[in-house]
């Protein structure tokens, strides 16, 4: 029994070679795998597997020609194809298995193991493949340690396949990879012994079989021929791979001028992922919201939005986006960082893919608050308009009526038999009509058509000489507290319609602490500066202004309340507690008084209402104005021992009521339902001492009516009756006006001042009406 003969040098040095090399390109190969995928991944992983197992497989086979055997060998094609197959298959699995999940020390372990087992399966399938006239032996103990080269070599090779290594590192393992494959050869060949048959030696070569040389020139080209075809696909992929990586670089680049310029654009701008969530925004979107850039990017847009918009955006607008695949000026309400809510106007385009796929949208923002607001101001301002012209003409109809009844009832009081219980009745009507009378006042003040009389009005003494009536009308389980500093001055405004509007105030604010409480009045001077339209003042021009504020300690107004609180009609009581024209008469007032209204609440902490008036410039050398003579007070006999008096008014009843009216003060009357018919009337020459007129007539107004007149008859005195506070513009100066609804008295007193005027320093008596 011999041991199996020496080695030539130069193949050993060869076959190591050959295990090196494929060492080295199947680590290139396999390195691909983890950044491919489909069939490119596959193609990685069979190249890798060809190259390493055919390379273990052409060293198996050099290394066994570098044997000098005493007789002569040649190799079963069979087994040697099935050696070659065993080797590529093996590796082949071992490393598609190690692929398949995310390797760690056991997979590696498992798969080398089925490596190593497989190259130790081409080693003696190669072995088994030689024919030679003797018999070979295997020593059990080099075989062992032949098997665990082979599993710690391929254990080796698939960690290094699949993890991360430089070119450096990849040449070190893929030479100890090399040397620990051919190791495992050359371990197993030190335990193999050959007994040689007895007799005559002859060279040996079956049939079918292959020649040392011919192998030698098989296995070298076959072997040389895969590592330089995979060292060109490797050198082929890895320019691949710069000119990708390039192409990544200048991307990168690109996308990061693009991010820069994203970022800093002027316009708040943001992109979203196809599942809605924010990849990018802009710097101004940042500032526009109050958010830090990382409290932003990965969430939703929908977790910037109040609720309402939110399902919105959910149920109605994300779906038109994605079938559209664009949305325009679609308005959602935002919440910023510190709680506001910003209504925005938001456009949005879908990109899609060439399989058109959805990849990002791009959306722009447009910041419409300022906008919003200013236009619900102006729908507010347009509505307060129109429901004041409304009130306005309802009051002014309502006057017309009510100067019929008043008129109508002090006729039958002065005429009605000397009944106590039918004077009581009379008397009752009266008041209630003088109760409608000021209703009407009300809603005018709110129209800011009412009849004011402004004029200088200390008001600590208007409050004090209130102080009766206000305790009376909120009870005892309201205090009230007065703050007035030295030296206020006087108050530009109607003293009359400035105590109904504190009464209001006062009642309000009763009405606003049912358990009781405290109500302040405060008063102190203010100067603006500059026109003023800002959250704590009305708007008011420049000048001085007296501030008369009032303050309840009851429950208070949430903002919704307190923005439609001077509302006609609005009202927080209960059904029949309120008209809801307490505070549009005091805003009517204020504003009409050349100042305005201001409301302050918080609920739990009570409500502040204060009311700005101009300062009253005090008249220099003013005295007392002498009384008017008491027979002043009658009308002067006429041409007849009467005035004659023509009556304009299209309303019958208002005409009627108003002839009556005069005919009670001994005047003669002429009644037109018209302009045109009262210009008539003057043109058939029949003379008159006054023509008492209304304003709002169809076809021609009282205005009109009076300049004709003026110019006509300029001696004629006209007076105009009208509900209205102010004359239009075009109205003569100087112009007698009668406020309705009017009582007799007041009547009266027009007629005189019409036609006997007053010394210089009298005031007229049409002014008193």
């Amino acid at each position: 029994m011999n041991v199996i003969g020496s080695h030539d040098q130069a193949l050993v040095a060869l076959s190591i070679l050959i295990a090196v090399a494929a060492s080295y390109t199947a680590l290139d190969l396999a390195a691909r795998v983890p950044k491919s995928s489909g069939h490119v991944r596959n193609g990685w992983l069979a190249a890798a597997a060809l190259v390493l197992g055919g390379g273990i497989w052409a060293m198996h086979f050099i290394a066994m020609l570098a044997l000098n055997l005493s007789v002569a060998a040649s190799y079963d094609i069979s087994l040697t194809v099935l050696s070659f197959l065993l080797a590529v298959v093996a590796t082949g699995i071992a490393l598609y298995a190690a692929s398949r999940v995310v390797l760690g020390y056991a997979g590696a372990a498992f798969s080398g193991v089925f490596m190593g087992l497989g190259i130790v399966g081409m080693h003696y399938a190669g072995m088994a493949a030689m024919r030679m006239p003797g018999l070979l032996s295997h020593d059990m103990i080099f075989v062992g340690a032949a098997v665990v080269l082979a599993i710690g070599a391929s254990m080796v090779a698939i960690w290094l396949a699949f993890r991360r290594h430089s070119i450096p590192q990849r040449l070190a393992a893929a030479v100890a990879l090399g040397i620990g494959i051919a190791g495992m050869h050359y371990v197993a060949m030190v335990g193999v012994t050959f007994t040689p048959h007895e007799g005559p030696h002859a060279t040996f070569g079956s049939e079918g079989g292959i020649g040392n040389v011919e192998l030698v020139i098989v296995v070298t080209a076959a072997t040389f021929a895969i590592v330089i075809a995979a060292l060109l696909a490797a050198m082929y992929d890895r320019r691949f791979a710069v000119l990708a990586e390039r192409e990544a670089a200048m991307w990168r680049e690109g996308e990061e001028r693009y991010r820069n310029l994203y970022r800093r654009t002027p316009l708040p701008l943001h992109s979203l992922g196809p599942d809605g969530r924010i990849e990018q925004v802009s710097d101004r979107w940042l500032e526009l919201l109050g958010y830090r850039r990382e409290e932003v990017i990965g969430r939703l847009l929908t977790d910037f939005m109040t609720p309402e918009s939110a399902r919105v955006r959910i149920e109605e607008h994300w779906p038109q986006l994605l079938g559209r695949g664009e949305l325009h000026d679609v308005e959602y309400q935002l919440v910023t960082h510190d709680g506001r809510t910003l209504n925005c106007i938001l456009s949005a385009v879908a990109e899609r893919d060439s399989q058109g796929k959805l990849v990002k949208t791009l959306c722009g923002l447009i910041d419409v608050t300022e906008r919003r607001t200013a236009e619900e101001a102006l729908r507010q301002a347009q509505k307060l308009e129109a429901v004041g012209q409304l009130t306005g003409g309802i009051a002014h109809d309502f006057n017309n009526l009510l100067a019929v009844v008043l008129g109508n009832l002090e006729l039958a009081a002065k005429r009605a038999p000397s009944d106590p219980r039918l004077q009581a009745l009379l008397g009752n009507a009266i008041q209630a009509a003088q109760r409608g009378a000021a209703l009407t006042q009300r809603m005018l003040a709110f129209a800011r058509r009412q009849d004011l009389k402004p004029e200088p009005v200390d008001v600590p003494d208007l409050v004090l000489g209130m102080a009766e009536l206000l305790r009376r009308s909120i009870g005892p389980s309201v205090r009230i507290e007065t703050h007035f500093p030295l030296g206020l001055p006087r108050a530009r405004v109607d003293a009359n319609q400035l105590e109904l509007a504190l009464l209001n105030l006062a009642v309000n604010a009763r009405d606003a602490m049912p358990e009781g409480g405290t109500i302040t009045i405060a008063a102190r001077e203010e100067t603006v500066d500059a026109p003023a339209d800002e959250a704590d003042r009305p708007p008011l021009r420049a000048g001085r202004y007296f501030c008369l504020s009032v303050t309840d300690s009851g429950s208070g107004m949430d903002a919704e309340t307190l923005a439609r609180a001077t509302e006609p009609f609005f009202t927080t009581k209960g059904v029949g507690k309120g008209t809801g024209l307490g505070l549009a008469m005091v805003h009517g007032l204020a504003a009409q008084s050349d100042g305005g209204l201001m409301l302050a609440s918080r609920p739990g902490r009570g409500t502040t209402a204060t009311i700005y008036l101009p300062i009253a410039e005090e008249a220099r050398n003013a005295g007392p104005s002498p009384a008017v003579p008491e027979e002043d007070l009658f009308v002067p006999p006429g041409e007849g021992g009467a005035l004659r008096v023509l009556v304009v008014d299209d309303d019958p009843l208002v005409l009627s009521a108003t002839g009556a009216m005069l005919e009670d003060l001994d005047c003669l009357v002429t009644e037109a339902a018209s302009g045109q018919e009262a210009l008539r009337i003057l043109e058939t020459g029949v003379a008159f001492d006054v023509v008492l007129t209304d304003q709002a007539m169809p076809g021609m107004t009282g205005v009109q009516l009076a300049a004709l007149i003026a110019a006509r008859w300029p001696d004629l005195p006209v007076i105009l009756g009208t509900g209205y506070a102010e004359l239009p513009p075009e109205a003569k100066a100087g112009t007698l006006r009668l406020g309705k609804p009017f009582s007799r008295e007041t009547l009266r007193r027009a007629v005189i001042s019409a036609t006997r005027p007053p010394p210089d320093n009298v005031v007229p008596l049409s002014r008193l009406g």
